[in-house]
């Protein structure tokens, strides 16, 4: 099996059965704020996207690229479709040309034949509501001799089946670094927030090797990130001046990591490098550059790199800048009027888990949307909010024109955007502004309404805990952490009270919890 890093968490993965192509990701995600670091524009996606089969593990736009798909990509090859409750990311992908699709039930294994051979994959489909509802997944792939276990920036809450049915793996991609746009857009001081920073990376990357050693990979390739930010506003974001508080760390800052916990099988990877196995024995990796040039990328000379890099990119980031909406116009009130209050009357749930009003302030303008009463409107004198956000017209403007589904991985991921609050993170919120589609909230809705399975419990430092994470079901035999009377989940590093079971991140949520 020889597998090429395209960039990010893209790969292609050749065999005597024919080739996989990844996540291919290119063009500037989230209003021109995520680019591909290091850069991988220079590759011959031509040559790339003649390939047999593709796999897109999600619509987030670092690993849903359209104008690169629709550019490159042979439109015969066979999609490797994940099993998704909302059929969104079939839908994107034949409207660009792909009409042969191969649909997957959720972690089982197939073979899927073709005029090359048989290959076996399994596709890990994640369908909560904090995973799309339009999902995320990871990809099995074997050949007969190299497993490889293409995970992404997917977080599975169960990996027991992929062992039980592929033996061995061979290979492990995964993420380790930062895709979110806390704690750096909150208002709040400085040194919390460097505090919050430190602790972000730091479980992010205890999360990433908790998943190593789960799945036990002989070979482990940190991917899907992290992103490069070349517009001067958000330049701060690099990971390129020592600190500690950053979310973003490299491929390097993690391979210190695993070597620190005893793993050497760390491989480091850029655009166009190229990895040959036979199942367990890397037979070779070779870079596009020399070694040492490949390493001074990450180490001595990173910020250089990054502003030659912007330089380069300048006038792609003002094309796409070009192409919002433009800032000033009618006011936004009656818009966001006919985009949310049709979404509001559908998600009881929701509306009722997020419980207040929350305040966007638009410029000039501010507009309120009044989740218990199910409306938008303007507010009232004096009004207190416990969340807001602060957003340019310009952004809001852009995804009301394209009738965008998804505020999250738009505005939000971008890190244009500001946002306050009292009290802990509310995911009913988030949700809200993943889903604004008929189905996608429906589906939301509905999966919040199902009770969660609390009944079988583990015992850990002294307490006895229910088994199952009460925000999404994770083990937390495998991924819970105490500290003292603090219980926190690494999946997501939600938090909980064990002396009395109270939620510290989010309303509700509560987990039941007695000391031994």
């Amino acid at each position: 099996m020889q597998v090429t890093s395209v960039g990010h968490a893209g790969f292609l993965i050749e065999t005597t059965a024919g080739s996989i192509l990844c996540d291919p990701w290119v063009n500037p995600a989230y209003f021109a704020s995520w680019f591909v670091f290091p850069d991988n524009s220079h590759l011959d996606w031509d040559a790339l996207g003649a390939c047999d089969y593709l796999y897109v593990s999600h619509l987030h736009k670092d690993h849903y690229d359209p104008a690169n798909l629709a550019a490159h990509v042979n439109k015969n090859a066979v999609v490797l479709l994940p099993d998704y409750p909302v059929p969104d990311l079939r839908r994107e992908l034949e409207s660009l040309g792909f009409h042969n699709f191969f649909e997957t039930t959720d972690s089982v294994k197939h073979t899927v034949s073709g005029p090359k051979g048989d290959l076996d994959v399994m596709i890990v489909a994640l369908r909560s509501p904090a995973d799309g509802p339009i999902g995320d997944s990871g990809l099995v792939v074997s050949d007969g001799q190299t497993v490889l276990f293409n995970m992404n920036d997917a977080r599975p809450i169960e990996l027991d089946m992929v062992a039980a049915e592929f033996g061995h793996v061979d290979v492990h991609a995964l993420q380790y670094s930062g895709a979110i746009w806390y704690p750096m857009v909150y208002d709040m001081p400085a040194r919390a927030k460097e505090a919050f920073g430190v602790q972000k990376r730091q479980r992010q990357m205890d999360r990433c090797r908790q998943y190593i050693t789960q799945v036990g990979a002989t070979w482990v390739i940190p991917s899907a990130g992290p992103p490069c930010f070349l517009d001067p506003e958000l330049r701060f974001l690099n990971d390129d001046h020592g600190d500690p508080a950053n979310i973003f760390p490299d491929q390097v800052v993690f391979l210190d990591q695993m070597r620190a916990n005893g793993h050497d099988g760390g491989l480091l990877m850029i655009p166009g490098s190229v990895a040959d196995f036979t199942g367990s024995q890397l037979i070779s990796l070779t870079h596009p550059l020399p070694d040492d040039e490949v390493e001074a990328i990450f180490t001595t000379g990173k910020a250089d790199y990054i502003e030659d890099y912007a330089q380069r990119m300048a006038p792609v980031l003002a094309a796409e800048k070009a192409s919002w909406a433009p800032a000033e116009g009618d006011s936004l009130l009656e818009p966001l009027r006919e985009r949310f209050e049709p979404i509001m009357e559908q998600s009881d749930q929701i509306c009722d888990g997020i419980g207040y009003p929350v305040e966007l302030r638009l410029g000039a303008e501010t507009v309120v949307l009044d989740f218990p009463k199910r409306t938008v409107r303007e507010p009232i004198s004096d009004e207190k909010f416990r969340y807001g956000f602060e957003i340019a017209p310009a952004l809001v403007r852009t995804v009301l024109r394209d009738d965008e589904p998804d505020w999250v991985n738009t505005i939000f991921l971008s890190t244009r955007f500001k946002a306050w609050r009292v009290g802990g993170y509310n995911e009913y919120l988030y949700t809200f502004f993943k889903c604004l589609t008929d189905e996608r909230i429906a589906y939301a809705d509905g999966w919040f309404a199902e009770a969660h399975d609390d009944s079988a419990s583990i015992t850990k430092d002294g307490w006895e805990i229910q088994r199952r994470c009460p925000h999404l079901l994770a083990d937390l035999s495998k991924f819970g952490v105490i500290e003292g009377s603090t219980l926190t989940c690494n999946l997501h590093g939600w938090q909980w009270n064990l002396e009395n079971g109270r939620c510290l991140t989010s309303k509700g949520h509560e987990l039941r919890s007695q000391k031994l």
